[in-house]
């Protein structure tokens, strides 16, 4: 069976409470390999087995822990193995600089969820209740260290009994830096869209219920930002909220009061279980059950999935449980734009979208998006990295130079390097928006700020357009431009922790090539600090550049004229040409005939779309990746076969989709059913992945890009390889998308600016 090593870190209370001997004891009655250590971030674990008993260590290393024991956070990862033997506690080493780690914001413990519901407690029903082992962190960090005269907490005076808290050692909120209680802290408003204050303190949180139970849209301040809160079982409330906020059918998460009443909708793995009752606590993307009824069905039009949490504040704990029903919690902003922070700003920018507002009075210093992760082949992937995973490193083999990364266009991160460790910032988004292009601004500011270091190095995408590329270009350090599929291709083996050579396969919507057209359908074989581009997807033509994203049929009929030129995007009896009017057509006749006119990709991403619209699915999208996902979600399981393709010899090798897409066009004739098709292209998809690495022969094959969100195309690309005596990596705490691109920057800059070290070092000596 195939050993694994499992790479974890355990944050929290766990130092001092026996928490090695019960790892220790653990591993040793798994019969597992390797070690424990308590280091400055909490006590690392290193841990070697088989997959189902190293999955099972990690579900009982929380289950099981010792009584005194408080976890604050769980992060692993899963690697290859060193080949460890036995297992040992290793002393810990006190030498050296200490690098101070900022904490995320931590869901509310079960200790503190006590102290709310308890009527006795003087805490009761109090929405700010924190200790050492939970509440806010990044969200209200002003400086480094992290004392209280640091965050926004500063303008709080604790009173005696909590004072004394603070500086009792024996006390949970020991040098807890939030600590407050209603005396002392923060307090509840609830206020009119024109600022009138219509309730204070629990009369305010009594009539911000009330709102939401009546079918009125909240814009309640959370730890790191508003968000907009429905009742998610009222389809008026629902429909009313997508009108509003703009946001026409993209899925809304959903916030539940229990793991039991999640489970009546939704299945739970155990896997899933311990990421929605984790600190962390994201929302996690799950598999819905048919009879989930009582759910407003335009929650999640035509997606077999819903995104659901738990409870992670004080606050979300208190209104759940007055509700007694599952909300929509959703990002307090108009789409594409960051979500407010302050109260003021929100009462502007929510106009028309809230009917009213429940504020407080703790600033938020920077805003902090809910985390979205999926589970794909037994491990965690991270698809949206912001609270409870923002802003922690990736850990490096050896320090690099301090470079900072702006990241891409879309879903955009930035990274900072320090030493050893590259913290990747929290979810900032899109930066086509003047909301956007601020808090990224902010961001890019507030990271060095933070670790008080002075950036050697500026890396941006390639791209001239891309916001991010142009700020770089202002700053006074040197520039270094990254290609944007090599950067995925660099956080994905960063992430693992492998080296050069791999081949890295990265498929995606776009992104500007080093030759200048649109790439997106790539393999890219890692050598050293530089790759070589050894294969990719037959390209096409894209008419109306941009437009494409948003109008599928228009990669449909880029496409079909690579197919068979201007007849083929004549034929009515195709869905991308059906529709459309006698004008646009002509136009996107001339644009793919004058290939000026039009962009040639390799896009994996627009090939997606291309499929989705030819079989009638969507000729036009309101999300980015919308065409996609339901091409996923028609997927009939339990079909293996897969279409003809072919692969055009010579560097780079071609990959010819063309014979696919001709037998889909057959299939669309023959009335083949739609989830047969779907299967069968996503089979092919994976087959053309394992072609190519059995030409290149690397053993080590990464996949990476926003289509390796796709859970079906992951899992089956690595079952393939797999098969074929391949070593397969892909994310888990670092996203796919282009969230994930400022860490491949920062690894690819710190590579030139070592090359260029030793080079001068050559050259005089």
């Amino acid at each position: 069976m195939k050993v694994e090593r499992a790479k974890i870190t355990v944050r929290g209370a766990v130092q001092g409470v026996g928490f090695r001997p019960h790892v220790y004891r653990l591993a040793t009655e798994l019969a597992l390999q390797g070690w424990v250590i308590n280091a400055s971030a909490g006590v690392l674990i290193e841990v070697e087995g088989v997959s189902e008993t190293l999955r099972q260590f990690l579900l009982r290393l929380e289950k099981e822990k010792p009584p005194r024991a408080e976890l604050q956070g769980v992060e692993f990862s899963i690697l290859d193995p060193v080949g460890y033997k036995g297992f040992e506690i290793r002393f810990s080493d006190q030498q050296g600089p200490k690098t101070v780690l900022i904490l995320p914001d931590v869901a509310t413990c079960a200790d503190c969820l006590k102290d709310i519901l308890e009527p006795a407690n003087r805490r009761h029903g109090y929405p700010f209740t924190n200790c050492t082992n939970c509440g806010p962190r990044f969200s209200i960090l002003e400086a480094l260290p992290y004392d209280r005269p640091n965050t926004s907490m500063r303008k709080f005076i604790m009173c005696p009994n909590c004072t004394r808290e603070y500086h009792d050692p024996r006390d949970r909120r020991f040098h807890a830096q939030p600590n407050a209680c209603p005396r002392c802290g923060p307090q509840l408003e609830v206020w009119a869209p024109d600022e009138t204050i219509r309730g204070q303190g629990y009369d305010a949180f009594s009539q911000a219920a009330d709102l939401v139970r009546e079918g009125h849209i909240l814009a309640l301040k959370g730890i790191g930002g508003f968000q907009l809160i429905v009742d998610a079982t009222s389809e008026r409330a629902v429909t009313t909220l997508r009108a509003r906020k703009r946001r026409e059918e993209k899925p809304f998460a959903l916030m539940y009061p229990s793991l039991e009443e999640a489970r009546e909708d939704c299945r739970v793995s155990a896997l899933e279980e311990r990421l929605l009752l984790s600190p962390e606590s994201p929302i996690v993307l799950l598999e819905r059950r048919t009879a989930a009824t009582r759910l407003a069905s335009s929650l999640a039009p035509r997606n077999p999935a819903l995104g659901v949490m738990l409870p992670y504040s004080p606050l979300h704990h208190l209104l759940v449980r007055a509700l007694g029903r599952p909300i929509v919690a959703t990002s307090g902003n108009l789409s594409s734009e960051p979500m407010c922070t302050d109260n003021r700003e929100a009462v502007a920018r929510l106009h028309g979208i809230a009917d009213a507002f429940l504020v407080h009075d703790r600033p938020i210093v920077r805003p902090v998006d809910d985390s979205v992760v999926r589970v794909v082949r037994e491990r965690e992937l991270v698809l949206r990295r912001a609270r409870g995973y923002a802003p922690l490193p990736v850990q490096m083999s050896a320090g690099l130079p301090c470079v900072l990364a702006v990241g891409a266009q879309s879903k955009n991160t930035v990274a900072l390097s320090v030493g050893s460790k590259v913290f990747l910032s929290q979810h900032i988004g899109d930066l086509e928006t003047g909301h956007g292009l601020s808090a990224f601004d902010q961001v890019a500011a507030d990271l060095p700020r933070l670790y008080e270091v002075t950036p050697e190095f500026i890396a941006c995408d390639l791209h001239p357009d891309y916001v991010s590329t142009k700020y770089a270009w202002k700053r006074p350090e040197s520039v270094h431009l990254v290609q944007h599929h090599w950067a995925h291709a660099l956080a994905c083996m960063a992430e693992n922790e492998i080296e050069a050579p791999a081949l890295a396969v990265v498929w995606d919507g776009a992104g500007f090539g080093s030759d200048g057209t649109i790439w997106g359908g790539e393999f890219l074989l890692a050598e050293g600090a530089v790759f070589r581009r050894v294969a990719h997807l037959h390209p096409f033509q894209l008419s109306g550049g941009e437009a494409a994203v948003w109008q599928p049929r228009r990669a449909a009929l880029g496409v079909l004229f690579e197919l068979g030129g201007d007849g083929a995007i004549q034929d009515p009896t195709l869905a991308p040409v059906q529709g459309l009017g006698t004008v646009e057509l002509s136009l996107i006749r001339r644009m793919l005939a004058e290939a000026s006119s039009a962009s040639a990709t390799t896009s994996a991403g627009r090939l997606f779309d291309a499929v989705a619209s030819l079989v009638g699915l969507r000729q036009q999208v309101s999300f980015e990746g919308q065409a996609g996902m339901e091409l996923e979600f028609a997927i009939e399981q339990g079909v293996h076969d897969a279409y003809p393709f072919e692969v055009e010899e010579g560097e780079p090798y071609v990959v010819d989709w063309r014979p696919m897409i001709r037998q889909v066009i057959e299939d669309l004739r023959a009335d083949q059913p739609l989830g047969r098709i779907a299967a069968l292209f996503h089979n092919t998809l994976a087959q053309m992945v394992l072609a190519i690495a059995q030409r290149v022969e690397e053993e080590k094959v990464v996949l990476t890009g926003g289509c390796f969100q796709n859970r079906y195309l992951t899992e089956h690309c690595v079952d393939m390889l797999r098969s074929a005596g391949f070593r397969v990596y892909w994310h888990q705490r670092v996203p796919p998308n282009d969230g994930g691109i400022a860490l491949g920057q920062v690894i690819a800059a710190a590579r030139f600016a070592e090359q260029c070290s030793s080079a001068t070092q050559k050259a005089v000596a």
